[in-house]
């Protein structure tokens, strides 16, 4: 691992903290990456309808010597040219969730039923400031730097799209890291493990079509309902004939039946969702919910469609990269997470594309991700959060 240079002393323009109310005092004792996620966490926006955030973004990376682009809608992307025949990749989140705030914080959301209730606003201020960073030093990176500022995470894949734009393959990318807020992980600490890390999660929707009657000519009637929960205990089963050591949770959180109590079922609606970790143990999955759905139909005479979206692949940190990491940076090496979680994060698509790692970075007990009140003590863990990301870009 090459020697990380002395951080240069600098701040941001002062567009990237109007309306913090921050005195002359106090606002050159805050990092970078502080004053980012403060101004960042003020205007939240959804899905691919970023036209603020990306603009705080491109304000902040065109005073820095980079090619800047947006190759899909929300996007933002930064490519440093350190005149390398290989290319890192860096990704951020930009977008927030449906979520009124109410932390109180001086920096909340001025969009009312929005916030950066999942900490998008903390990777993408570490990401800034390390993209200040690689500015300052561009002689002495051993790589080209490439940073990927997405959007739609939390809705439908903004990863995938940008995938797709071939803006990897463009810059020669040949690694790829990001990293995620965590609670309940010591604040400041990174975690992470090889192979799987975060589930691949896919929405099951089961209709059953049966024909409605009233209770007294029930045997002229086809019994949705009666269908609809044989279907629910079969599913359960199904996984619990699967290997211990196979980890799969699939649960079915909504069942709407019928419209009256004396009339038999017309039609039930199962919701629930699908987690796994290997692509084969999601496959089996899929065709045997399918095939129970066939049973039931054959055996009821209702109708039975099963029906699963693509959802995100799992989150599967590449082995000999993960290896890679751990040697080079020694005592400064993330912590290995004991097991993998259940949440899904479309990072796993880049995943797909070319060797990288996902790591949390604790932020001790706070609320929970997607909470009103989720909050973090910024000022401790994004300023480790960028030393650890200098690290990196530098082995």
């Amino acid at each position: 691992m090459r020697e990380i240079p002395p951080e240069p002393l600098a701040l941001p323009a002062s567009s990237c903290y109007d309306g913090c109310d921050y005195d002359e005092e106090v606002l050159p004792m805050l990092s970078s990456a502080v004053v980012h996620r403060r101004a960042l966490h003020r205007i939240p926006e959804l899905d691919d309808q970023l036209p603020e955030t990306t603009a705080y973004v491109r304000a902040v990376l065109e005073s820095l010597p980079c090619q800047v682009s947006a190759p899909i809608p929300g996007s933002v992307c930064a490519f440093f040219d350190a005149g390398k025949s290989e290319t890192v990749a860096f990704r951020a989140d930009l977008d927030a969730l449906p979520v009124s705030e109410c932390t109180g914080l001086p920096w909340a959301s001025v969009h009312p039923g929005k916030m950066h209730a999942c900490g998008h606003d903390g990777h993408t201020a570490m990401m800034l400031a390390l993209a200040e960073f690689v500015g300052a030093h561009l002689d002495a990176l051993p790589r080209n730097v490439l940073f990927l500022f997405q959007p739609a995470e939390e809705t439908t894949g903004g990863a995938l799209r940008l995938c797709q734009s071939g803006i990897l393959a463009r810059h020669g990318a040949s690694r790829v890291f990001g990293l995620h807020l965590w609670p309940g992980l010591p604040a400041g600490q990174v975690y992470t493990r090889p192979g799987a890390m975060m589930a691949r999660a896919n929405e099951v929707t089961v209709t059953i079509t049966g024909k409605s009657v009233h209770l007294s000519r029930a045997v002229e009637g086809l019994d949705a309902l009666t269908a609809g929960a044989e279907y629910l205990r079969r599913a359960y089963a199904m996984t619990d004939t699967l290997p211990p050591e196979e980890l799969v949770v699939l649960r079915f959180g909504k069942m709407v039946s019928g419209t009256v109590r004396n009339a038999v079922s017309g039609k039930t609606v199962l919701e629930g969702s699908l987690r796994t970790y290997r692509e084969e143990t999601f496959r089996l999955c899929r065709d045997q919910l399918r095939t129970i759905g066939q049973d039931i139909a054959r055996e009821t005479g209702c109708g039975a469609e099963v029906h699963l979206n693509e959802g995100y692949p799992a989150v599967w940190n590449h082995e000999a990269l993960y290896a890679a990491v751990c040697a080079g940076l020694g005592d400064h090496a993330p912590q290995l997470l004991e097991a993998p979680v259940l949440a899904a994060e479309d990072f796993s698509f880049y995943q797909q594309e070319i060797p990288g790692v996902f790591f949390f970075l604790g932020v001790g007990s706070t609320p929970e991700l997607h909470a009103q009140d989720f909050s973090f003590d910024d000022e401790a863990v994004l300023p480790a959060g960028v030393e650890f990301l200098k690290r990196l870009l530098m082995l």
